[in-house]
Parts: structure tokens; sequence; C-alpha cells
């Protein structure tokens, strides 16, 4: 078997391991048209083009590769050409000296993008190893929160006007002259989830920083959702783990394999990955107005 063949403990399928597709040109629309300034990119992006050295050879549940200098960025590598080359991309969000923002290719959720770390000595480590420095763990903690910020920023965009929680401020903000203080509005900080997958399928370093709703085309198997909706999926700051935390052993825990149970309701639809669909659709519909 090769590195680049679906695994049972992989949380997505060969298919998106080996696709070419940029990321934000699959599924559901990106956050905006990553070709033209707007407000998501234009806040955080950068003219700095990171230089990525060979990195040392990492242990993880999966074993990782060593990467020759020259290796193609395809199939486990693909978040390597993002990481070597942002500038060429348009599916990359944003770029500094220390990480690169991308929209996820597949994504689980409405919106979804994905934080790479440009450390040469932490790229290729498991999460779990490479969270163990406690000062690359805050400066990853720092830029998540960035990023957070501007996805929560990104669903306001997307879906205030249908929020009830929303329409005070909107109202506030047409009046003439809108009030030195607008109503807070819905947190919509509180609907964005970041973390890592225990077990990750690709070889470079990621954070995912995704919304909590979990509608999307993208979304086939039921290891994509529970990959997303599991103990699978640790909130980045809920680190450094400690040793014995049985999340770091998740085939023995069996996440991606467990009942479907809604995000939301809590309902449980078992092994029943059409109904939850469905089911997710209406949620979402629901979510968006509160």
């Amino acid at each position: 078997m090769t590195d680049d063949q679906e695994l049972p403990e992989d949380a997505i399928t060969s298919e998106e391991i080996n696709s070419t597709i940029l990321p934000g040109h699959s599924g559901e629309k990106p956050l905006a048209d990553p070709k033209k300034r707007n407000a998501f990119t234009e806040l955080m992006s950068s003219p700095q083009k990171p230089k990525i050295k060979p990195t040392p050879k990492a242990i993880s549940h999966r074993p990782i590769p060593t990467l020759p200098p020259n290796a193609p960025f395809t199939g486990r590598n693909g978040l390597g050409g993002y990481m070597a080359s942002p500038a060429k991309f348009p599916a990359v969000i944003y770029h500094n000296e220390d990480f690169v923002a991308i929209y996820d290719g597949f994504p689980k959720s409405s919106v979804h993008v994905l934080l790479l770390p440009l450390n040469p000595e932490k790229t290729l480590l498991h999460p779990f190893e490479a969270f163990e420095d406690p000062k690359f763990l805050a400066l990853v903690k720092a830029e998540v929160k960035k990023l957070r910020i501007l996805v929560a920023s990104e669903l306001r965009r997307l879906y205030g006007k249908h929020s009830a929680s929303e329409q005070a401020r909107i109202e506030a903000m047409e009046t003439d002259p809108p009030p030195e203080v607008l109503p807070p509005g819905r947190d919509w900080e509180k609907q964005v989830l970041t973390g890592i997958h225990s077990g990750p399928s690709m070889n470079h370093l990621h954070i995912h920083v995704l919304s909590v709703d979990r509608y999307s085309s993208c979304l086939k198997h039921k290891k994509h959702y529970n990959s997303f909706a599991t103990p699978f999926l640790i909130d980045i700051e809920e680190f450094p783990l400690d040793p014995e935390d049985v999340r770091r052993h998740p085939g023995r825990q069996g996440y991606l394999k467990s009942d479907l149970v809604c995000w939301k309701c809590r309902r449980n639809f078992k092994a029943n990955f059409a109904g939850l669909k469905q089911h997710l659709a209406q949620e979402f519909e629901e979510w968006k107005r509160e």
C-alpha cells in the first residue's frame, strides 16, 4: 500500500488525498472570490514569501515520510505546495513569515479554512508532538484566534441578514447617523470550531477553522462527519494534551465508526448517514435564523 492510498484510520477518501483541485474550488462556494480584494483577504494579506527548508523525519500514528528537497507536492504532501509558493495560488487567503491560511479544498462546513504553520522543524510532525513546544503552541494559538475572527466576520457577512440576533444591529447601522455604539449582535465567534484531527490524513501540520454547521456537499461519508463531530477533532485550546489523554489513540477509541449524532440537537441517527444529511440541511436553516 502506497502512502497516498486511503487507510482505515483516514478521515478523508483517496479522491481527496490525491485530488489536484485547488482549495475553495469544489463543493460549496468559497468565502469570497480569492482573486478579488475583499475584507477577508485584505485584512491579513502579506507580500512576504516564506522559505521552506528540508524538514527532519517525524514520528506519528501514521508514519510521515521524510521528503527530499524537490519532492512533488502531490497526494498526502499536497498542502506543501501552498506553503512553498503561497503567492501562486488564488486559494491562499493570506500568508506571512510564520503561516499560510487557505480554503479547504473539500470543506466539511459552509465555511472551512486551514492554517498551515511554516516552521520547518514542526511542519512534518504529528500535532501531538509539534504542540509539545510551548513557544510554538502559543504562536499557533495566537494565529488561530486571528483566523477565527476572520471566519466569524465572514459568517456575519454571509448569514447576518438571516439571523434574528443581528436585526437590531443591522437596523442601527442603517440609521442616519448611526449610533456611536452598535448593538453587539450575534456572537459569531461562538459559531466557529478550531482544532486538529487526532489522526491527520495529510502529511503537513494543519489546523482546521470552520463553522459549526457541518453543512456542505463535500460531507459525503460517515467518517467525514464524525471527524468533526467527535473527539477525533481536538480543540487547539486543549493543548498541550495530558500524556494519558485517550484522544491520543483515535483508532482504539473508534471515533470515526461511532454513531452519527447531530451536533445541534444530539439526535442519534445510528448509521443512517442519508437521514443525518437531510437533518443537517434543516438544522442549517434554523441555525442561520437564530
